[in-house]
């Protein structure tokens, strides 16, 4: 495998991002480094979520959009249009509008990112996917997406209906998704009073319904409640695919290779499983945020992507296998989920992590899943150990930012790594310290008086409990 791309490449790679560099697919909202030589001024970003943390009354969605096929004129291949958007927007200002064409111009490259080389079909299966822009300022757009045939008799083309969003709740926007896809099957003009309805209504904080009422031809009218997890830092995750595809070892492979900023590559079938994936990946590394590039389905015409010599994470369709394949690529993990198996390693996976803390992940990773257990129950069960080994790792970071007279904060970094007594602890820490991911984390913490309340917070102190409560039993027994 070649080491590094030539600087021809690059420069193709660099071209062809460049055409995005508005609207980048990032997954943190860090400092765009990914950017290729761009310098734009560091974003804020949210203290303890991969995606935004909101605490309800924002507005659910931005647009409703469907996207079509539209034949090229004198050829064989289809272009991706926007054929219906809600709502029209009037009255922006020169740069509003200009960043909404932006936006709007890259959206459909990403709901059929499979190419243009369609026919039309009499079937075809539904598929609920997802990607992220995130854009120079560090503001991130989310794109929910369930493409399907249009009502009708005879060959078709499939559609997508995209709803774009800054919020980051993949399970609720999916029963939203079944809700305009019952509608579509009827009229375009019974979708429009219903994502009014939903436009009108505040999102609701976490544990709490919101309900519309809404009017259906035949049906009468419908009552339809949505409801926020409770627990919000894994609302925009399932990991049901991650564990279909991938065994618990496999699983701790991609966390060590993500944790330490390098490239992967998921390759899938279909694109409900590398959205689904790809998102479960990422959501391991909370409380830390993927601020590298990130694509859970790589359009044909961006697989160059997989070239760059900085850090990604990516999903790419099994029809491209061959072409990323036979990519110049560095150092890569390229997973096959549809095999369960890794087709390209560095080889020193196992060896990241300190093998005593990949134990205790793996133990309670193989305590069972129960089929009975919900959606939520089973990213508990799978997310607990990972943020654990975070709790184990770095949990007493609070205590080594020193905070000075003036109001500056200053990290104590080695004192921080020293303080740990296990040597693999050790020597893996003082990596991760180096990471963009700890950078980032810590840069918001420096700013804080005080450690932020949050899920992560809490499994610290719950954890530093447990040790007092353990030592005076130490001393009993000696």
């Amino acid at each position: 495998m070649p080491s590094r791309p030539k600087k021809m490449e690059r420069q193709v790679v660099g071209g062809i991002l460049r055409r995005f560099r508005n609207w980048l697919p990032r997954h943190g909202a860090g400092p765009p480094q990914d950017n290729l030589g761009e310098v734009v001024k560091e974003p804020e970003r949210a203290q303890e979520h991969c995606l935004p943390n909101f605490a309800g009354g924002q507005h659910f969605f931005e647009y409703l959009l469907v996207v079509s096929l539209k034949k090229k004129p004198s050829v064989d291949d289809y272009e991706p249009t926007i054929t219906y958007q809600f709502p029209k927007r009037e009255n922006l200002l020169r740069g509003q509008q200009e960043e909404e064409e932006r936006l709007l111009g890259a959206i459909p490259l990403f709901c059929f990112p499979d190419g243009n080389e369609w026919a039309p079909l009499t079937e075809y299966p539904r598929e609920t996917f997802s990607f992220v822009l995130t854009n120079v300022d560090g503001s991130r757009k989310i794109g929910y997406c369930r493409r399907l045939l249009p009502a009708g008799r005879g060959p078709r083309l499939p559609r997508v209906y995209c709803i774009i969003s800054c919020i980051g709740c993949f399970g609720l926007f999916s029963k939203i998704l079944d809700e305009v896809e019952k509608r579509h099957q009827i009229s375009m003009a019974v979708i429009y009073p219903f994502m009014q309805g939903l436009r009108e209504a505040a999102f609701p904080a976490p544990g709490k319904t919101v309900t519309l009422k809404s009017f259906i031809p035949d049906s009468g009218t419908e009552f339809i409640s949505l409801t926020r997890p409770l627990d919000s830092h894994l609302e925009h995750v399932d990991f049901s695919s991650l564990l279909r595809c991938l065994s618990f070892e496999q699983i701790l492979q991609i966390f060590a290779s993500a944790v330490l900023e390098r490239r992967i590559i998921f390759l899938a079938e279909g694109l409900s499983t590398l959205s689904q994936c790809i998102h479960a990946a990422a959501a391991l590394l909370y409380p830390f945020s993927w601020a590298h590039t990130y694509i859970p389905v790589v359009p044909e015409s961006l697989l160059a992507t997989v070239c760059c010599p900085t850090p990604f994470m990516v999903g790419v369709q099994m029809r491209f296998r061959q072409e990323v394949m036979e990519s110049p690529m560095e150092e890569v993990l390229l997973v096959n989920l549809c095999e369960g198996t890794f087709l390209m390693s560095v080889g020193d996976e196992k060896d990241i992590l300190p093998p005593k803390l990949q134990e205790d992940i793996l133990e309670s990773l193989g305590q069972g899943i129960k089929g009975s257990q919900t959606s939520e129950q089973i990213n508990e069960h799978v997310s607990g150990p990972f943020v654990q080994f975070f709790v184990k790792t770095v949990g007493h970071y609070a205590s080594y930012i020193k905070r000075e007279a003036n109001g500056q904060s200053h990290f104590q970094e080695r004192a921080f790594y020293k303080a740990l007594t296990s040597k693999a602890n050790r020597r893996f820490v003082k990596k991760f310290v180096k990471t963009q991911l700890f950078s980032l984390f810590i840069q918001e913490a420096e700013k804080s008086k005080n450690p932020p309340a949050g899920y992560f917070q809490q499994k610290i102190l719950e954890y530093e409990e447990r040790k007092k409560q353990k030592k005076p039993k130490e001393k009993t027994l000696k």
